[in-house]
């Protein structure tokens, strides 16, 4: 919500940033000032994309020329609160230095000798400026400046927003490996030891599956993996629950060969299907069964993790999705978040259960690639 909210306020800047330009350089009604409206917006959207990427040189370097034209004066610079970062044009007067270091103090635009300093802020902090030196730099030019620092502002907080994002994601993954590891480690070494005086060879096998998984989960580069490496690590999952509990676990899967190749954030199917042994199946006396399902549903692919356990209570699931609970089974939270910050809130968790009468999860996954597998 936050992101599109951003995002409404740069296109609202946007159409007020053409109108002041547009003023400024009292273009006349008609097909005319269609054509210079059309040149503002496209000027402004070649420039959004460095924008977008943060306040360094770079970036700075590649918005430049785009911020020079739609000023239309002789230089424009961007600073940032300890100096300058770029330059398009001829070097700045003297006194820039001055009037930049009034901006970044008060945070209010200033104008002196043919140089126009208006600030750059994020969130109500200022964080920057942009300098305009021409000449003859109008009362119409220094609302342009303004203007124009504005509608940069709104680009760069997205560009706050975005890093925030992904900021969070890591987190949350580097919390949902810490929620794998104690519990699954202990019962897995614990299964393990009890094969390895009665079947040594056995053992082996386990240990390796153990590595295999932990290697998997605990991988420290990339935040998406195909659906067929996540289920890969599952199926390692399992194995190694099937020596702790024997017979008493029961576990089917139907897999659509299409869907295997899908892009799906790392760890996303593999948590839940801990969470049905842990939660569901482990407090159930006598056997259980858990059922994994991938259906390609045209432009979707639809999974199901379904398990015939004691169940939970419908308020203390939705009380778990929100982050209102110390329930251990975090992991239903992360991945539910997860998926909404990648996909949009309409792609969260559905949980049906009741007690006593198991529980099953559902998510959707779009067949588009968010991005690149690593």
């Amino acid at each position: 919500m936050t992101v599109a909210l951003g995002v409404a306020a740069a296109l609202i800047g946007l159409a007020v940033l053409a109108r002041w330009v547009l003023l400024s350089r009292r273009r006349s009604l008609g097909t005319a000032e269609d054509r210079a409206t059309y040149e503002t917006l496209h000027t402004a959207a070649l420039a959004a994309p460095a924008l977008r990427a943060g306040l360094d040189p770079e970036s700075v370097a590649r918005a430049l020329p785009h911020l020079r034209r739609l000023i239309g004066t002789r230089t424009v610079g961007i600073t940032d609160t300890h100096g300058p970062l770029g330059w398009a044009g001829e070097d700045a007067t003297e006194h820039t230095a001055e009037l930049v270091a009034v901006v970044l103090e008060h945070g209010r635009s200033q104008a002196s000798k043919g140089v126009i300093v208006a600030p750059l802020s994020v969130e109500g902090r200022v964080v920057g400026s942009i300098v305009a030196v021409d000449e003859s730099a109008s009362a119409g030019v220094a609302r342009t400046v303004t203007e124009v620092a504005g509608w940069v502002s709104s680009q760069l907080e997205l560009a706050e927003l975005s890093a925030s994002r992904t900021a969070l994601m890591e987190a949350e993954l580097r919390a949902l490996r810490a929620q794998i590891s104690p519990h699954f480690i202990y019962n897995s070494l614990g299964a393990i030891a009890s094969f390895v005086r009665t079947d040594p060879e056995r053992a082996r096998e386990l240990l390796l599956e153990f590595a295999d998984f932990t290697r998997y989960s605990f991988r420290q580069h990339g935040d998406y993996t195909t659906l067929a490496e996540e289920l890969r690590s599952i199926e390692r999952y399992l194995v190694l629950e099937k020596a702790r509990f024997g017979d008493r676990l029961k576990v089917i899967t139907r897999i659509a060969p299409e869907v295997l190749s899908l892009t799906v954030p790392f760890l996303t199917v593999q948590p839940l299907v801990e969470n049905a042994v842990r939660h569901g199946l482990e407090r159930k006396p006598g056997p259980g069964t858990l059922t994994v399902i991938a259906e390609d549903a045209g432009a979707e692919c639809l999974i199901s993790i379904e398990d015939d356990g004691v169940g939970s209570e419908p308020e203390t699931v939705r009380a778990a999705l929100a982050g209102r609970t110390s329930s251990p089974s975090v992991g239903l939270a992360n991945v539910d978040e997860r998926l909404r910050t990648v996909y949009g809130n309409d792609h969260g968790l559905v949980v049906e259960t009741a007690p006593g009468l198991g529980t099953k999860v559902t998510l959707r996954i779009p067949k588009f690639t968010p991005t690149t597998v690593d």
